[in-house]
Order: structure tokens, then sequence, then C-alpha cells
């Protein structure tokens, strides 16, 4: 009887707290200069509970680079893309000359990010970022963001409560952190606001000026898929290692289709070891894992991106 009396107890004080947490986000917003009417969007934060548990049950990477691949890069995904290249390429041309960033590698950013917009989330940004930044295990790097997210809102780009994202807070087409948000997204057909959620201009451009910004060079593709002789020795592999694709050559480094080698600096990524798939990558593979520290996601971008053709 006692336990049970309790526990409402200390829901009321659990809520308590985050009304009070709530306080204290807002008095920093004002601070801040972000205005009242976009700080008033806390008062409708609530406490989500399943966001702490997809946070805490995060599975432990245990997938191939070629099972990754298998699950990613996917004939209907390729095909999907290359429709979204023809319906899009007058746009995505003008994204191309402003940021000489070429529409296939925007295309397939789009596409493992969102599934070209299909996929981006329903939980409210707002109670999303406020429940991290409250459950405190990664506040530091959380309450900011919320902060971020406000002045979003302020700014006049997308109400409180159209604000929608992954359970991490990751946002609309592009999957921004409201500070990506605000550093790179971009209003491209000039409209007054930065609209990744629904308006596909300032979604293509976006994810372009953000690439661009990470070093992208418009000149250089991603990397090759390659095939390595045998018994090489793997102690050669990974990012730190940097050599010329003529001495890759040389040491018996082959691609598994018959185009040439550029000439330009690589290193050799081969996640699963040598009996797994094997990847000869340039600077841009390097800027690709700014946007996201993951081999596995670079891998993906790029062969989505050569799957789809020129462009």
């Amino acid at each position: 009887m006692m336990a049970a009396a309790l526990r409402p107890v200390r829901a009321l004080a659990a809520d308590a707290d985050f009304a009070g947490f709530l306080a204290g986000v807002r008095r920093d917003a004002l601070a801040q200069g972000i205005r009242s009417g976009a700080v008033d969007a806390l008062r409708r934060a609530q406490y989500l509970a399943r966001v702490i548990e997809l946070d805490h049950q995060q599975p432990e990477h245990t997938m191939t680079l070629g099972g990754f691949l298998q699950k990613v890069v996917t004939a209907q995904k390729i095909s999907d893309g290359r429709a979204q290249l023809a319906e899009n390429w007058p746009l995505l041309s003008r994204v191309y000359q402003r940021f000489n960033v070429q529409p296939r590698f925007i295309v397939a950013l789009w596409a493992v990010e969102s599934d070209f917009g299909r996929t981006m989330g329903n939980f409210s940004v707002i109670s999303s970022l406020a429940t991290l930044a409250f459950e405190g295990r990664r506040a530091a790097y959380f309450r900011p963001e919320l902060i971020a997210a406000l002045r979003i809102i302020d700014q006049g780009n997308i109400t409180a409560d159209a604000m929608l994202g992954s359970w991490a807070g990751a946002m609309g087409q592009c999957q921004f952190m409201p500070s990506t948000f605000l550093n790179f997204a971009v209003d491209f057909d000039g409209d007054g606001k930065r609209d990744i959620w629904n308006d596909r201009a300032d979604v293509l451009g976006s994810i372009a000026n953000y690439i661009a910004q990470l070093g992208w060079r418009g000149d250089q593709g991603w990397g090759r898929s390659v095939v390595l002789p045998a018994n090489f020795d793997t102690r050669l592999s990974g990012l730190d290692v940097r050599r010329s694709t003529s001495d890759w050559s040389r040491m018996g480094v082959r691609p598994t289709d018959s185009a040439a080698l550029p000439a330009t600096d690589a290193s050799l990524v081969i996640p699963d070891g040598s009996a797994g798939p094997a990847l000869l990558v340039y600077d841009n593979f390097r800027t690709i894992m700014k946007w996201n520290k993951s081999t596995y996601f670079a891998a993906a971008v790029g062969m989505l991106a050569d799957g789809f053709g020129a462009g």
C-alpha cells in the first residue's frame, strides 16, 4: 500500500522537476534574445518516456558493411533516386551552380537521410530535445539544441507544432539537428523561410550547402569499389593511410570495373576485413563522414550516387 501511494507522489515530483527545468530553459532563451512568443513553445513541451527508452536502447553495431549496403543500396532506392534526379533536374542544376555539389550526391544524401522525404520522424522536436536535455546524460549537447530549436521558431521558419523529427531531434528531409539548421539551412527559393520539411528547393539547397561547407570537392567523386590481391597486408588499410592511386595500383589494388582510377590520394577502407568489401576512398568520402561519422553511411551515399548515374 505504501509503495503504491508513493508512485503518484514521485510522478508529481518528476513533473515539478521537468517544469522547473523548462522554466530555466525559458529564462536562458529569453536572455539570448529569443522572443517570448517563440519561447512559449516550451509550455506545450512534454516529457517523452519513449525518447529515453530509444536513447538507452540503441542497439550495438553488429551489422557488417556488406550487410548494411545490401539493406540500404537497393535496386528500388536506385530506381527512386534516378526518378528524383530526372524530376528535380532543373532545380538540382541551379543548386549545383550555386554550391558546386553534383546532383547525384545531393539526391543520395537525401535518400539515406529521409528516403527522399518519406521518413522524417513524427516526434515533437521541442518535446524530444527537452526530454533528452532534462534527463541529463547528454544535457550539455541537448540543452543548446533545444534553445536552437526555439530560435528557429522565432525566425519564423516553422511553428512549434509543425516542427517534427526523429526521437533525437533530427529534423525534416535533411535530418538536421537545430544547430546544423541555423548554420547551414538555406532559403533557396527566397520565400523568407528556411523550410526543410516541405520546401523541395530549401531541402536540396540546404543539403548542398552543408556538404559544401564541410569541404566537398565538386570535381571529384567519393571513391571506388576495389579488389585486393591475394594475401594483401590489411595493415595498410585505414583512413589514416594515404597513398596515390598509382601506388595502390602498383600494389595490386584494382577497381571492380574497367574504369581507370583518377590521379589523386586515396585510402583503403575494409571494415569487414580482407574477405569483405574493399573501398578506395578520396577526400570527399571523409567529407561525407563529417556529416555522419560512419564509414557505412559514407559508403552508402557514394554507392547510391554511382547507381543513380551521371549528374
